[in-house]
């Protein structure tokens, strides 16, 4: 496992930096960037130190680890046993596979989500827009009017794209946030005299006639709006121009199976045939937001308009993201003084004890509501959430490693190698760890389920992120407070549950392996 993971670490942070020298983006390489670019205390007078320097510390770490991998060592007994026994779990197995499947789709970031396209040959011209930080306007691809010094829309141009130009899009065409979907129709079907539905049932309630949206807009614009009872038009009609002014009206009945046209009125400026003939021929439904699954989005939309099968793969990002940050974090801090605790003991121990219990005391909720409304919004983001986590979270590991250490420097091995010479430091660290290493290993994944439940309660809760993050606490929250929309709680609710739950799966199978009790009974 040293060399892949050693390999990857070396392409992350090398494709971090190519891609930070000729101002690209690369999926997840760019992220250490990205995240120094959004937060201020991490981008010094516009140098993204932080991005810079977490590039640089994977080169080294993936070349350390190659390094390791690629020198010729006997592997210990002890260590193919665990192999072994991990494998036997095959639940754990599996669901590790998964969890590694999951990673890889949330590395590929744009290239599988987002609204930018890949790659746009354009009169001759190629462009790939989503690999450049450039931002390009309407009229870079012929777009005319209001929209010409706007951002592309590329589904829009896709749609209209002219012979021999070529635009490739991801497979999910909508950003995880901040691309807000149109209102959703869907097309009643003429059969018979009667407007009928996909499943050929006559259709009662509101459907309108459009007008055609200009290229480069995907805003809808309702022309007449009708209301229909069992397939056929009944009751009053409402006509709007393009300014959005009512300027028709009109009134159907609906007697013996036939729509009868009673009486209409006309406000507008030219003739009322003109008007008329404005409109499209299909009737559509139209469903505002949240809106259904339908062809363009599998999963809904929230109330917000977001695609939820991109916001649900946007939190996901979020997720791996915190882990990657917490639990590097969390451990460095909890070990560190929970071995110091443990080891030297007497005044240091008491005094540490002290602080963690008043540090404890504190209403972890409390500091959250504050923070969110004191600390200005600049600073808001992953990074500052998980650093509060941080500071509340590397607290539980301190008793563990006091306890394991307090019991290990009793032994032999640690009064032979204090005899020899060895420093505090090389005791701790390649003596006494090693030798603990099984209880930070068993509790790495219940502490990634932990950080993921954190920060859902806390955007479900309102405290968490700010909108610009995707997160299943707050479509979770949208989905309670829409429950006429099953599609927003039901999804959320399987994805959350289902990642949990293969975690969960991964940390009892590396319990297992790593159970002390399973190899020293003698036989």
């Amino acid at each position: 496992m040293r060399f892949p993971i050693g390999l990857l670490l070396l392409l992350l942070g090398s494709c971090g930096i190519v891609g930070e020298h000729f101002q690209l983006k690369i999926p997840t390489a760019s992220w250490f960037f990205d995240t120094s670019r959004r937060l201020p205390f991490l981008n010094y007078d516009g140098f993204p130190w932080y991005g810079w320097l977490t590039a640089i510390a994977a080169i080294l770490v993936g070349l350390w680890l190659i390094i390791q991998a690629c020198t010729k060592r006997t592997k210990h007994p002890s260590e193919i046993r665990r192999r072994k026994r991990f494998y036997e779990v095959r639940r754990g197995v599996w669901s590790l596979r998964i969890v590694l499947f999951l990673v890889f789709l949330a590395s590929l970031d744009f290239l599988l989500v987002g609204n930018k396209a890949l790659y746009v040959n354009y009169d001759g011209e190629r462009h790939f827009p989503a690999f450049e930080r450039k931002v390009y306007k309407g009229k870079d691809f012929g777009i005319e009017g209001a929209h010409a010094n706007a951002p592309v829309n590329y589904r829009s141009l896709k749609a209209n794209q002219k012979e021999g130009n070529i635009i490739v899009m991801p497979l999910i065409p909508y950003a995880p946030t901040g691309d807000i979907q149109p209102t959703l129709t869907k097309e009643l079907k003429l059969e018979e005299g009667l407007y009928v539905t996909r499943n050929g049932e006559a259709y009662s309630g509101l459907a309108a006639r459009l007008y055609t949206p200009q290229m480069g807009s995907e805003d809808i614009s309702m022309h007449l709006r009708y209301r229909l009872r069992d397939g056929l038009l009944s009751g009053p009609v409402d006509g709007w121009n393009k300014e959005g002014e009512r300027i028709y009206s009109a009134q159907y009945s609906n007697e013996q199976g036939v729509s009868e046209l009673l009486k209409e009125n006309y406000y507008g400026e030219g003739s009322k045939k003109a008007f008329l003939e404005k409109t499209s021929d299909i009737l559509e439904v139209i469903h505002y937001h949240p809106a259904p699954p339908n062809m363009q989005h599998p999963l809904g939309t929230d109330s917000n308009g977001n695609d939820v099968l991109s916001y649900l793969f946007g939190g996901l990002q979020v997720n791996i993201q915190a882990a990657l940050f917490y639990i590097p974090f969390v451990y460095l801090i909890g070990v560190t003084i929970g071995l110091l605790m443990g080891y030297f003991g007497g005044v240091l121990d008491i005094v540490l004890q002290r602080v963690i219990e008043a540090l404890e005391a504190i209403p972890f909720l409390f500091v959250i509501i504050i923070i969110s409304s004191v600390i200005p919004i600049q600073f808001k983001g992953l990074g500052m959430i998980i650093l509060i986590l941080v500071c509340f979270g590397w607290m539980g590991k301190t008793y563990l490693m006091r306890t394991a250490a307090f019991k290990e420097k009793a032994r032999d091995y640690v009064a032979s190698a204090q005899v020899l010479g060895a420093t505090t430091p090389r005791v701790l660290i390649k003596h006494v760890l090693p030798n603990i290493l099984a209880i930070l290993v068993t509790v790495i994944p219940f502490a990634i389920s932990g950080v993921i439940t954190s920060i859902t309660s806390l955007d479900y809760l309102g405290f968490g992120l700010p909108p610009q993050y995707a997160s299943w606490g707050k479509l979770l929250n949208d989905g309670l407070s829409n429950l006429s929309s099953p599609w927003l709680v039901s999804s959320t609710f399987m994805v959350l549950v289902g990642l949990l739950t293969l975690i969960t799966f991964i940390g009892e199978a590396v319990r297992e392996a790593w159970d002390p009790r399973k190899f020293t009974t003698y036989r």
